[in-house]
């Protein structure tokens, strides 16, 4: 194969953030030296075992301190106070999820559904469903809206939330919420993508107004237990006016679940003309609303599981299991991308299979080095970036000190190692990303797309490399005859990717529209991928020029990015946001943003609004922070030794050091890169 010198060029000018001089060694030896274990929203390791009957919550929930709620971008300008005033753009929140996030409003739902009779001992029991300091943290948020309502201080702004992170499992999720409101009747729960958010409830404290505290507490839990023919009473009350306020505030909140009517109380007489509120679920109301949802939710079956693939790529391990399971690539939904040349584990969704069905296949997709566990369903797909980072166990092998450098490798090692870890790494794109080898890369395919050039990118999609092997004579027979049927019978089964590229131009020609079609032989998220692969390149390209131009710190005219529970007294280096391309980002008011506009004209997209409808593309961009650290890091040197057998009866023993070392990083960053960072070396 040729050299990829495009790819070593623009590797090789990218900047370094640490002064260590580094060491070298060898990564990627075999895909056991690189296991990849994805990081899910509740921060666990996706390759632990999951209990399918219970899943138990006390590790399926995050800490909810730690739990980032995503939040539309707001931008705003203010004085940056470092010797002199400087106007920076603070990003309320920056998108750190590699434009990974879908557009579109989404539905906040309320939970009204309680559980079915089995459940009903269980859904008193919080202290099974979560950890001890999720509860701690819940019983104190509790307080703390008790202490407010029963001060006279007022609730003010917006309404207090309590995140306890996403449960996927439908039928743990409903005993959750129940059991929430069941023991805090003053608080509710809503659901959002499969968020649980606990919030107070305003209508309790209303109610309070008109009826003691203990009538309004057993109110709300007789409205959320929702048991058939179960009727609820109010003390009795004399005072025709107030009984009228109940009435009418029943009604007026429930009045499409419940119906109240007035009844003089039991064994009165006429001394005593007490008279009672009765409230009943109105008939079949209940029943009705039950079935729509059940209805609802049968449409469309989803089966979560964990993906386990050695020396694989992710999109050909999915092409594999859609051929097995009878389904098509878009009916799976994935949090992230994986490496190829690793052992990788990451969560997924497929639509249409069962449990049941995905079971049956565990044998057969081993011998694809694939294997399939924690299945079990639940209701809904994943999205790109709903993932909190990635767990790495690397081990980097043949260690030796950089050329011209006589230190003690050891302390060279150790030293980079704890600079990378309290300094961070540039937040590069990693080069797996732009498809490191090959003759043609995965960002020029997108720059095509993005220029509406559907021939093009078809072609540079099927341009071999210097192979001679099926898949490669396929790819050059077609790009020499556009033969697109003759191609389908050379190209190899297991090329499922290329297979329905050239089965939809055998049935809609090599036309410009024949390739729009084409296109859409594959999922969403595998055409907007070459996209974002684009905007990746460019912004690798951004701030390499950024740090060239102005180093690593704040400057004028930067975008800032701060946590909703960020403080602004001084804003550090590595909350420097650039945007990542797109219709919706704004760019720093300095030298960057004009350096920005310049390459979108070198490329030919000055007009561009990154929007492909002619694919269903729509591009919004987000902001990536400069810089990044590794989470968790530890690390162990061992000595492995080699006999080399010089003569008859002789040896000599050499010991070669070896680096095991292990650590998180956040979503969408790139272990290459960072072990670039610590090793001063381009691989």
């Amino acid at each position: 194969m040729e050299e990829d010198t495009d790819f070593r060029i623009r590797f090789s000018s990218l900047c370094f953030i640490t002064d260590h001089v580094g060491f070298h060694g060898t990564i990627k030896s075999s895909p056991s030296d690189f296991v990849v274990i994805e990081i899910d929203e509740r921060g666990q390791l996706v390759n632990k075992a999951t209990d399918e009957l219970i899943y138990k919550m006390s590790k399926g929930l995050p800490e909810p301190n730690n739990f980032a709620k995503k939040t539309k971008l707001g931008l705003q300008n203010l004085v940056f106070e470092e010797g002199s005033n400087q106007k920076v753009s603070i990003l309320v929140r920056c998108s750190d999820d590699d434009q990974n996030h879908q557009s579109g409003s989404e539905k906040e739902d309320a939970i009204h559904d309680g559980t079915s009779k089995g459940e009903e001992e269980r859904v008193y029991a919080l202290g099974s469903l979560l950890d001890e300091k999720t509860n701690e943290l819940l019983d104190q948020f509790a307080c703390d809206i008790k202490e407010k309502w029963n001060s006279e201080s007022e609730l003010t702004g917006p309404s207090p939330e309590f995140s306890l992170g996403r449960i996927l499992d439908k039928n743990r999720r409903a005993i959750l919420h129940s059991a929430i409101r069941q023991k805090f009747p003053f608080l509710i729960t809503v659901g959002k993508n499969s968020e649980i958010v606990v919030k107070p409830n305003l209508e309790y404290k209303e109610l309070c107004h008109l009826v003691s505290e203990e009538e309004a507490s057993d109110f709300f839990k007789y409205l959320d237990a929702k048991k058939e023919n179960s009727k609820f009473t109010f003390k009795p009350d004399t005072n025709k006016d107030h009984r009228k306020a109940v009435h009418h505030f029943v009604n007026k909140k429930f009045g499409n679940l419940v119906e109240t009517k007035s009844f003089p109380e039991a064994n009165y007489n006429a001394g005593n003309p007490n008279t009672v509120i009765t409230v009943r679920f109105r008939e079949k109301a209940h029943k009705h609303r039950k079935r729509s949802v059940e209805s609802q939710e049968r449409k469309v079956i989803y089966t979560a599981f964990t993906l386990q693939k050695e020396n694989l790529e992710m999109f050909e391990a999915i092409g594999f299991l859609a051929v097995i399971l009878g389904v098509i690539p878009s009916d799976f939904s994935y949090a992230g991308l994986k490496d190829k040349k690793a052992i990788t584990y990451q969560a997924m969704v497929v639509r249409k299979v069962t449990p049941e069905r995905l079971k049956d296949i565990e044998k057969e997709i081993k011998k694809k080095r694939m294997n399939v566990f924690n299945i079990r369903s639940v209701d809904d797909s994943l999205r790109l970036g709903q993932l909190k980072g990635n767990h790495f166990d690397i081990v980097i092998r043949n260690l030796k000190n950089q050329v011209n450098d006589s230190a003690n490798l050891r302390e060279r090692i150790l030293e980079a190692i704890e600079n990378v870890k309290h300094k961070g790494f540039v937040n590069y794109y990693g080069p797996q990303r732009f498809g490191i080898g090959r003759k043609v890369h995965t960002d020029q395919i997108g720059l095509a797309l993005l220029k509406s050039e559907m021939v093009k990118a078809v072609k540079l999609f099927l341009t071999p490399e210097d192979l001679d092997d099926p898949v490669n004579r396929a790819k050059k027979y077609f790009l020499q005859t556009e033969d697109a049927k003759g191609t389908l019978s050379l190209m190899p089964e297991f090329k499922v990717r290329e297979r329905a590229l050239l089965e939809s131009l055998h049935r809609f020609s090599m036309t410009e529209e024949g390739c729009i079609q084409a296109w859409f032989s594959f999922p969403h998220s595998m055409r907007i991928f070459y996209i974002h692969a684009y905007s990746s390149k460019i912004w690798n390209e951004a701030v390499s020029y950024r740090l060239a131009t102005y180093g690593s710190r704040v400057v004028e005219g930067d975008l800032v990015c701060l946590d909703e529970d960020g403080d602004d007294e001084q804003f550090p280096n590595n909350k420097v946001v650039l945007p990542v391309l797109g219709y919706n980002v704004q760019y720093p008011k300095n030298k960057v943003g004009l350096w920005y506009q310049e390459v979108l004209s070198r490329d030919g997209l000055q007009t561009c609004r990154f929007k492909v409808p002619t694919l269903k593309l729509n591009v919004p961009g987000c902001y990536r922070k400069i810089l990044k650290q590794p989470h968790n890091l530890s690390y162990q040197l061992i000595e492995e030794h080699d006999i080399d057998v010089k003569a008859e009866g002789s040896h000599i023993d050499e010991a070669t050091l070896s680096l095991l070392i292990s650590f998180d990083l956040d979503a969408s960053c790139y272990a290459t890169v960072c072990l670039r960072e610590i090793m001063k070396h381009d691989f």
